[in-house]
């Protein structure tokens, strides 16, 4: 994710380093300076995908460099940093609120380093719902104490993930990027961290039809470790390179790689490659094009389960299309075996009534009123919606709303006209009658799968109503 490092730059900053604690005398901007010169160097040689902005602050906020990769920029504009007056944080939260969702939105996120006093740091944590941390130098006020807590965030944020994609007899060193976070699990009792494993192993190979588009928790770029440092776009940003380096570069680029193999493959096939993260953990891998000419491989994370995507059933469950009586596709791919119908049908596709606010309930009691006056032409529609209400009325307890109806009913049914026919005045007094009996709240009456059903009579519009 985005990091932007806010640099405080008022006059407190330039408060001398007392000799006690320093051999040198320098200023607390220079420790500072230090501290995140070491940042940027470390992410410049091993965290190169990082995109990285600095922003100064004192009564003001100031973008000094905007969202990039190139940290020969970051390093130049943190020696050139000027100092201003008094420190005010809030404009420059506000500042950076303003870069990040000018450059990437409102729904990403972005890691926020700064330089402020305790103070500050645990109530913007606090503001944040506890997310974060807060790093602290251990002993005296020097350059030794700065450089050991820059190494600590370092390791907690921005070492990179080593890992082994493996496929059979096949396996390449990859580097996941970015780093992916520990997860909890809301559902367990003592939630415990759950953590990828360094040996991801391909599990199989789906058509990207079949997965569709589905719920992932994060996505993360795989990059073959031995040809990676050759991508231009990736670098720290330098113009030249060591010869020894160039020449390792050129010879790694020539050695067959499964990684640079794999996103191919699934390219040009159209496929995805299901990876075990862990213990009843999967993800996809996935070929993701930025342009026309340039694409990457993508892995992203499922919830943790053995069963992460209800369409494909068990994961441990799916085989080879060999194993299968026939092919489940069909011989030419004109069907496919997902989704997977579920057992027990779903709660979201039932009919169910809901009564947010008072114009839902409205419209239900208008719409039977409407099919009222339609009898005996709407017989079967008037009692399917009676029932609707009846059953939702039921559920909720709503005994009012029954005896309310019937009295609505047998309104209607004494302002038909003498032209209307003779089944209407039955079929409205029958409905008004077992509404009544049923918002008594007697079991005989008010049983949840009971219906109302229409009431027989002699007349011929009534039968041919039902």
């Amino acid at each position: 994710m985005p990091t932007v490092v806010l640099m405080d730059a008022s006059l407190s900053m330039t408060r001398p380093v007392s000799l006690d604690q320093c051999s040198e005398e320098l200023q607390r901007k220079n420790l500072a300076v230090a501290g995140l010169t070491m940042l940027f160097e470390h992410m410049a040689n091993n965290y190169r995908l990082e995109f990285t902005s600095l922003v100064a602050f004192s009564s003001l906020w100031e973008l000094l460099v905007p969202f990039t990769r190139d940290y020969n920029t970051l390093q130049e504009a943190l020696s050139n940093l000027e100092d201003y007056d008094k420190t005010c944080l809030e404009s420059a939260l506000h500042g950076v609120s303003n870069v990040v969702q000018q450059e990437w939105g409102h729904a990403c996120p972005t890691q926020l380093q700064m330089t402020d006093t305790m103070h500050n740091l645990v109530q913007l944590l606090q503001l944040n719902g506890g997310d974060g941390q807060i790093f602290t130098m251990e002993g005296q006020l020097c350059l030794k104490s700065v450089q050991s807590m820059f190494g600590r965030l370092i390791d907690a944020a921005y070492s990179p993930f080593p890992a082994v994609l493996r496929c059979g007899n096949l396996a390449s060193d990859v580097q996941v990027f970015p780093r992916p976070e520990p997860v909890f699990l809301d559902e367990e009792i003592d939630p415990m961290p759950r953590h990828i494993l360094t040996d991801l192993e391909i599990v199989g190979f789906i058509e990207i039809g079949d997965i569709s588009s589905p719920p992932v928790m994060s996505r993360h770029l795989v990059l073959p470790i031995a040809v990676n440092k050759e991508v231009d776009d990736v670098g720290p940003g330098t113009t030249e390179e060591p010869e020894e380096e160039t020449s390792a570069n050129q010879q790694a680029g020539k050695v067959p790689n499964f990684c640079v193999l794999l996103h191919g493959s699934l390219k040009v096939e159209g496929m995805v490659a299901l990876v075990q993260l862990g213990p009843e953990w999967y993800g996809m891998l996935y070929s993701q094009a930025d342009s026309k000419k340039k694409s990457n491989l993508m892995m992203s994370l499922f919830e943790p389960g053995p069963e992460p995507l209800p369409w494909l059933g068990k994961v441990s469950q799916l085989g080879p299309i060999s194993d299968a009586a026939e092919n489940p596709y069909g011989e030419d791919d004109s069907k496919s075996p997902f989704p997977l119908q579920p057992k027990v049908k779903r709660s979201y596709a039932q009919n169910v009534t809901v009564w947010i606010k008072a114009s839902g309930l409205q419209t239900d009691v208008q719409k039977i009123l409407r099919n009222a006056r339609k009898l005996p032409e709407k017989t079967q529609t008037f009692y399917k919606e009676l029932n609707r209400l009846r059953k939702a009325a039921l559920a909720f307890g709503f005994w009012e709303l029954l005896k309310g109806v019937a009295e609505l009913l047998e309104r209607e049914c004494t302002l038909l006209p003498d032209t209307a026919h003779p089944d209407a005045a039955f079929q409205l007094s029958h409905a008004a009658k077992q509404l009544k009996l049923a918002s008594t709240g007697d079991s005989q009456y008010a049983a949840f799968d009971q219906n109302i059903n229409p009431m027989h009579t002699d007349f011929s519009g009534g039968g041919a109503g039902m």
